[in-house]
């Protein structure tokens, strides 16, 4: 007899329909898995046979195939134990249970019988109800994330045993549901709020500048200026994620199995903060079986690089293509996946080896030699992707003994979003959200300046010896600028914040 039962796998970040056909005939006793299955679906066939003897079950000592199809696409992961195991139930006749045409079922089994959760469950349940599969049987502990689906019944399976009384009618488990609005309509709590930063006004402006924009930061200055608790506070201030971005960073997150417990989706935006020791893998993401990096984990939020100089130079140098089209791309000889990666990158390191190179209140012990050997980790491309070059200087005694309270994050955000809300207006049906997107045709359009600070932006660049690259990024911080102020036109004020911006690269990098 032979049977079909739908599964689902994963292929990048989306999920595709795997048919798991078995076949149980006459012949010499034998277990066959084809398909281009990998060493944890072989193995698959030792966890369903003790799963089916601890259950109450045998496996037949007869011949036994079981084709994942389509034939030519590697198989990967244990989450094709249950499928295996229903369809060997079924063919060998030892569970009656009708069509089992509209179901899809994923899930690895323990020795017990039990169903462990696996990863990826939201990119496949997202496929499984585009192909018309009404029902899908997911490990309990995957159910509220499947259930984010809405269309699909999600049953939430313990047990092998559990999910043969459901099918056979004798014990249906009930499916489960969540009210998405609801969840999603929470409001996102944060522990930190740029309330608790003293001083660095100008720093917070930068800062608020960045987050309308989305556009990438560097912080520059010495040791306790500040520069890690500013960026820590920035996705207080962003936009509130939307669904879709919420629904993008879920899947994400899911096929990484980096999802935080008891949640059923990412409601804040990512903030991802490596450590400078990881390698350009762990940054950009591949492995044999490719898994998202650092710069995917932050997709639709925050990378946080800091000390910026300590990191190998090469996983720094794989985020230069990223960032530019926010998608990374991993090749491998059985093929490649795309991963989205649309983040904002904030980066922070000291001047010099020391930390004091430049700093009003203590003398730089660095030679001029290991100051440009230490500057010079960072190179052009990679700072030329930078929007917004930020010194940060220490805090002065005054502003940590002041009792003034500074602004809360709730009341920069507010700014925030009204630019941002003039950007979506703007930007309607053009497939961008922030300024930071824009294309050279884009800007074309978008981006108008006054007589007066084209002049102004004129001199800089040829003063400044900007690449063209710095050129195009001046303009959309500029543009930004603009919106915050509600202004049409880029004008000159607005030129020269944008220019102030990008002079640390002069002044560290001569």
């Amino acid at each position: 007899m032979i049977t079909k039962i739908n599964s689902c796998g994963l292929q990048g970040i989306d999920g595709y329909i795997i048919s798991v056909e078995t076949g149980v005939s006459g012949g010499f006793p034998a277990w066959e898995i084809v398909g281009l299955p990998d060493a944890s679906v072989r193995e698959s066939k030792e966890r369903i046979r003790s799963a089916l003897y601890n259950a109450g079950f045998v496996v037949p000592g007869k011949k036994i195939v079981i084709n994942l199809a389509p034939a030519d696409v590697k198989k990967e992961g244990a989450y094709l134990d249950l499928p295996i195991a229903v369809g060997l139930l079924t063919a060998s006749e030892q569970v009656f249970c009708g069509d089992l045409g509209g179901c899809a079922f994923m899930g690895e089994l323990s020795l017990d019988g039990k169903v462990r959760r696996i990863n990826g469950v939201l990119p496949m349940v997202i496929k499984a109800y585009q192909s018309g599969i009404k029902s899908v049987f997911v490990p309990v502990e995957n159910a509220k994330e499947a259930a984010v689906v809405s269309g699909v019944n999600v049953y939430g399976v313990g047990t092998l045993s559990e999910l043969v009384d459901h099918l056979s009618g004798r014990k249906l488990i009930n499916s489960t549901k969540i009210d998405i609005n609801e969840v999603f309509g929470k409001a996102a709590k944060y522990s930190c709020d740029f309330s608790e930063v003293k001083g660095q006004e100008n720093v917070k402006r930068a800062m608020e500048v960045a987050a309308a924009g989305g556009h990438n930061v560097l912080l520059i200055g010495p040791p306790g200026s500040g520069k890690t608790m500013l960026a820590r506070r920035l996705p207080t201030i962003l936009p509130d994620l939307t669904f879709d971005e919420a629904l993008e960073a879920t899947k994400i997150y899911s096929i990484a199995g980096k999802m935080p417990g008891g949640l059923p989706m990412i409601m804040t935006r990512p903030f991802r903060n490596p450590h400078h020791t990881v390698s350009a893998v762990g940054l950009s993401g591949g492995g044999a079986n490719p898994k998202p990096g650092e710069i995917s984990l932050s997709h639709n939020g925050v990378l946080f690089l800091d000390e910026l100089p300590e990191f190998r130079k090469d996983a720094l140098e794989v985020l230069r293509q990223p960032l530019e089209d926010g998608t990374v791309t991993i090749t491998r000889v059985q093929g490649s996946c795309s991963y989205p990666c649309n983040v904002m990158l904030v980066a922070s390191m000291n001047p010099c080896p020391c930390g004091y190179y430049g700093d009003r209140k203590h003398d730089c012990t660095c030679t001029p030699k290991k100051i440009a050997s230490y500057l010079g980790k960072i190179s052009g491309p990679l700072l030329d992707r930078i929007d917004l070059h930020i010194e940060v200087p220490a805090v002065d005694y005054e502003d940590l003994e002041s009792n003034t309270k500074p602004e809360s994050s709730a009341d920069i955000k507010k700014r925030v979003d009204k630019a941002r809300k003039i950007q979506n207006e703007r930007y309607k049906g053009q497939r961008i959200h922030s300024n930071s997107m824009l294309t050279p045709a884009l800007m074309d359009e978008y981006c108008r300046l006054s007589s007066a600070a084209n002049e102004m932006l004129k001199t800089a660049f040829n003063r400044m010896g900007m690449s063209g690259r710095a050129y195009n990024r001046i303009v959309k911080v500029a543009r930004t600028i603009a919106d915050l102020d509600e202004s049409e036109n880029i004008e000159q004020q607005h030129i020269a914040e944008a220019i102030q911006y990008r002079s640390l690269d002069r002044k560290f990098w001569a």
